[in-house]
């Protein structure tokens, strides 16, 4: 649901907190089924997903490429996710912890991928988690879609020309 605070949170004698928020929403339904109940509330800053056509073209993209090129459309997908920038975390794990910390991570779908380096805390390995695809804002799935297609057009695969494309990052502001 997309909502706007309103007003400033006010505090009461007991130091709890009421905040307000207003929706375009009908929330009828929920409220009648929540009321009364103990709730947990999660609040984040609102972002505009990419398209699913921006999303589908990528995958038509991969595909055309892995057809050209005699590699698994997989590999071409976790390359282009390593290669988008912007899309990750680097945390300094015990060792011991590595193996599970990849493991869940990859969990997450296929382009949920880590590497590892050293740490120089004794004891210690930084893992680099890359955030896949699905959590791209509008500057990452333009990126990835502006390499895939140079990456088409240099094995001479047509793409679709700038404007189209400029169209489909568009859809995602």
């Amino acid at each position: 649901m997309k909502a706007r605070f309103e007003g400033q949170p006010l505090r009461t004698l007991e130091g709890e907190y009421i905040i307000t928020l207003r929706t375009r929403e009908d929330v009828r339904s929920t409220w009648q089924t929540l009321h009364d109940a103990d709730v947990d509330v999660s609040i984040k800053k609102h972002r505009e997903r990419r398209s699913l056509d921006a999303n589908a073209y990528a995958w038509v993209l991969m595909d055309k490429l892995a057809e050209a090129i005699g590699r698994p459309k997989m590999d071409i997908y976790k390359d282009a996710v390593l290669e988008v920038g912007g899309n990750t975390d680097i945390v300094c794990v015990q060792d011991r912890a590595v193996d599970k910390l990849r493991e869940s991570w990859s969990k997450n779908g296929a382009g949920w991928l880590t590497e590892t380096m050293p740490s120089k805390i004794e004891g210690c390995t930084n893992v680099i988690l890359y955030y896949g695809s699905s959590s791209f804002d509008t500057a990452q799935m333009s990126r990835l879609i502006d390499n895939l297609v140079q990456d088409c057009t240099a094995v001479g695969i047509e793409t679709m020309p700038p404007y189209k494309i400029a169209a489909l990052v568009e859809a995602w502001t």
